[in-house]
Order: structure tokens, then sequence, then C-alpha cells
């Protein structure tokens, strides 16, 4: 279904237990709502889900100008999609890109977040320095996608390291992996490299303590540089815990989805504020 939010039209795959508590879904950068619909037999009998096609991302709307997707103001409007969609609290989960989307929202709007599960991602960057040096490797790349098109950025993309643990899958989920991104506009992911990439996001290392809502940190043993951050943040999130997936990458739900199910059901289910 499709929600209008300040002149922008968001798609949201909305499946599962209408009775049980709202579960919003963020997926990565290059993917859609589409990229949950594989956890669909282990979660529509326990939970809400809402999957949001991220601005610039699948069936919603791609616009023209960085300011949209800077990452507050794509939290600005998954506040105003709740309202519409009529729902106060979530539970929600982010991955990587998402992930990060996904804890903006959580430092922005507290009390909308329930529980929170971060996949394999971050808070940004600690320092200036840092920001403007992924500042600029994000805008080299999101012009390699202008000057030589989609399928060539693609190919690049799945074949970055970061996604070598997945050339193990079936050819048939690579292909449907990649018949998912190539579903995205050019202009899309250009703005979104632009707009919410790490080196454009504000750092949330120092607002990290003050967050108070449960938290679940998932990353795949073999994504050494982010079970690093995992624990990093572990650190400084009061309620929060890591679950490590072993002989696993980046992309945990692609990769493990029956244990990455498995987690999420768990950690959801389990009422006890403190005990994780």
């Amino acid at each position: 279904m499709k929600y209008r939010v300040d002149g922008i039209n968001y798609y949201v795959d909305s499946w599962g237990n209408k009775e049980a508590f709202p579960f919003l879904l963020l997926h990565g950068f290059t993917g859609s709502a589409t990229s949950w619909r594989k956890l669909k037999p282990d979660w529509e009998q326990t939970l809400n889900v809402f999957a949001l096609d991220i601005i610039g991302h699948g069936q919603s709307d791609s616009p023209i100008g960085v300011g949209r997707y800077e990452i507050e103001a794509a939290a600005n409007d998954i506040a105003e999609l709740m309202d519409q969609i009529g729902i106060e609290q979530i539970d929600l989960l982010g991955y990587s890109m998402g992930g990060r989307l996904a804890l903006t929202f959580a430092i922005k709007f507290p009390k909308k977040v329930r529980k929170l599960i971060l996949e394999s991602s971050s808070p940004g960057l600690r320092t200036a320095e840092e920001q403007e040096i992924r500042r600029l490797q994000d805008l080299k790349l999101a012009t390699t996608i202008k000057d030589h098109g989609l399928a060539h950025f693609v190919d690049y993309w799945e074949n970055i390291p970061l996604f070598q643990s997945q050339k193990r899958l079936p050819v048939a989920i690579r292909e449907e992996i990649r018949n998912e991104r190539m579903k995205n506009s050019q202009d899309g992911l250009f703005y979104s490299l632009k707009g919410m990439g790490t080196g454009a996001q504000p750092s949330w290392w120092d607002e990290l303590d003050a967050l108070n809502t449960p938290t679940l940190l998932i990353t795949g043993s073999l994504d050494k540089k982010f079970c690093t951050i995992a624990e990093q943040m572990q650190e400084s999130i009061k309620f929060s815990s890591v679950k490590t997936v072993f002989d696993c990458g980046h992309a945990i739900h692609v990769e493990k989805p029956k244990i990455f199910g498995t987690i999420v059901n768990e950690f959801l289910s389990n009422e006890k504020r403190k005990t994780f």
C-alpha cells in the first residue's frame, strides 16, 4: 500500500498477524521491502509486519535533490507515516543503511520505539575527518551510477568484499538479489548515497548512552568490521545485547534466514526489559 508523506509516495508491504504488536522493517542500500519476504514463513503467525521501501528504493518515490534523502529527514517521514497508518509505537528492525536509519529514528523519537534490532549496522563515524573522507568516497561511488548506469553499478556492488560470503548462496537466490537491486532507480540510489550515506549522516556515538530502548545487535561472524562495531555499541547502550551468527557475512537475514528469524522472534517475545 502507498502513503503520501510531504509530497513523497512511500510503499509499505504489510503482512503477518494483525493482532500482534507493529513491527517495522527497514532494508539496506539497493534493497527493498521485498528483501524481507523470505522471512514470512517464520514471522507471519507471530509478527505484524510493515516493511517500508525507503525513499529512493523499490516502489517509493525517488525525487531529485538530496534534501529529502538526508537521514534525519527520512526519520521524520517515518514518524509521519506511522501517524497515517495509525501506529503509536513499533518494534523496529533495520539492516545496514536501514539500521542507521532505524537508530536515527530511535534517537529522535524514543517514545515511538518499544524494541530495536540493528543488523550489521553502525551509529556512523566518530570524527568530522572520518565523515569527510567517507562522504567523498560515497560521492565518487554515486557518480559512477550516473556515469555508467545501474547495471554497471550493481555488477560492482555485488562484488565488493562486504558481500563475498553471498557467493556461496544458490544461483537462484543470488539472481533474486540482483533482480531486486536492478528494480531500483538510478536517481534513487544516487541521492541515497549522497544524502543517507555513512559519511553524510550525523555521528550518533555520543547519543548511545541516552538510548533506553532494549536493543539487539545482530552480526555475522565473517563480518569482522561490524562485529567490532557492535561490541563497541553494546558498551554504550544500556539495555543491549549482541548476537553473532556463525559462518555468516553482512546480510544475515539473506544468508541464514531461518536462524535470523528465530533470533528476532525470541527477542521480540521476551517481555522482560533487562534480562537479555
